[in-house]
């Protein structure tokens, strides 16, 4: 059958020519939280706190989402400095104009720093400053008890010992709503 594919690149073209509204599904009780935009100096929606670890330029988009009784939260960043690892945790309160206005690491259960009880997002960029990160955990977000902030530390997360949760200076922050 050699008409097939044309039948069907005809097809495509003509779905593709109409003009369609975006479909968006939610489950019920679904929570989504996110943030994002290029990082400011002043905007506490994506502040930057140290220009030498994330440039004029960079930007980074941040969201959590709980279906059920799992929650997946991701992190994408662009223009930050190339091949280096960052650390990234969601924090209990909003950013402000300084890098402790976040508040501590938002924490499932108050049991401690661990990948499992917190969202981690570290991540290693790329040769032109750009990554992305995922964390799943099976546990819900809880409406009275959301995230706030999502901060971009300036190394990657210690994950054992003493130390455990640690990700050293605050280099940006992005405020979930």
């Amino acid at each position: 059958m050699r008409w097939a594919p044309v039948v069907l690149l005809s097809v495509l073209a003509a779905a593709c020519a109409q003009t369609a509204e975006p479909v968006t599904t939610s489950p019920a009780g679904a929570i989504t939280i996110s943030g994002g935009g290029s990082l400011t100096d002043a905007d506490t929606a994506a502040i930057a706190y140290d220009r030498k670890l994330a440039p004029a330029g960079a930007q980074a988009s941040a969201t959590a989402e709980s279906v059920g009784p799992k929650t997946t939260s991701s992190l994408v960043v662009e223009g930050l400095l190339p091949a280096r690892a960052y650390g990234a945790h969601l924090h209990t309160k909003p950013c402000g104009a300084k890098p402790d206005d976040a508040g501590p690491h938002f924490q499932h259960h108050p049991d401690g720093a661990t990948a499992a009880n917190e969202v981690w997002l570290d991540l290693t960029t790329d040769a032109e400053g750009a990554g992305r990160a995922t964390a799943r955990h099976s546990w819900p977000l809880d409406r009275a008890r959301l995230p706030q902030s999502l901060v971009i530390h300036a190394q990657a997360t210690v994950s054992s010992g003493p130390d455990a949760g640690t990700a050293g200076p605050r280099v940006a922050c992005l405020t979930l709503r």
